[in-house]
């Protein structure tokens, strides 16, 4: 009857059978358990109902979606090819490269200034710092930055030189902590390809 048969013909169809069983039987088996012919609109709208049935289920088993390329917006395409920037989340503290000429001014309170034994030269001892793998997904975060700006420096310059592929390797990261206690705080760790 949920199908539009009405009330007299479902009853006929559905009398000692489930939905499973009519849509199994046979179109002649049908028009006799209704008690018409098959050139009539009843036995016509029944087997319609049991069509369209047919393919609700069909497609209601059907989850999967797509979207065509052609259906995204271009702002929409920007966002999927953006990347997660690990620095912009509230838990992860504000840290930054320290440029290689200033290193030994930022580290010059924490005493690192040591003699190299070799040379007799004095030589800043960064492996005392605590370390930070270069495969961090901040390190990473700040390497594509970095790359990136210098990129767009160099558009249309062809004496600039790319950076090296273990660049990023021995530098220092300056981290910035907020504290509660002292307001601001601050550390430093050496980015080291390896443990």
């Amino acid at each position: 009857m949920e199908m539009g048969i009405a009330e007299e013909y479902a009853h006929k169809l559905a009398t000692d059978r489930n939905m499973t069983d009519i849509k199994a039987m046979p179109a002649d088996e049908i028009a006799s358990c209704l008690g018409v012919s098959k050139d009539d609109e009843i036995f016509t709208g029944a087997m319609n109902a049991l069509a369209e049935l047919g393919n609700r289920r069909q497609k209601r088993r059907s989850r999967k979606i797509t979207i065509s390329k052609k259906a995204l917006d271009d702002d929409d395409m920007n966002m999927a090819a953006t990347k997660f920037n690990a620095l912009n989340h509230i838990l992860v503290p504000h840290q930054e490269l320290v440029p290689v000429e200033d290193e030994e001014e930022a580290l010059a309170p924490w005493g690192l200034l040591a003699t190299d034994e070799e040379t007799g030269e004095p030589r800043l001892a960064k492996e005392l710092l605590p370390k930070i793998l270069i495969t961090d997904p901040v390190v990473q975060v700040i390497k594509e930055t970095v790359e990136s700006a210098r990129e767009k420096e160099s558009e249309g310059d062809e004496e600039i030189t790319p950076l090296p592929a273990g660049w990023l390797s021995d530098r220092v990261l300056k981290v910035i902590r907020k504290s509660p206690s002292a307001g601001k705080s601050v550390a430093y760790r050496l980015i080291v390809e390896g443990s």
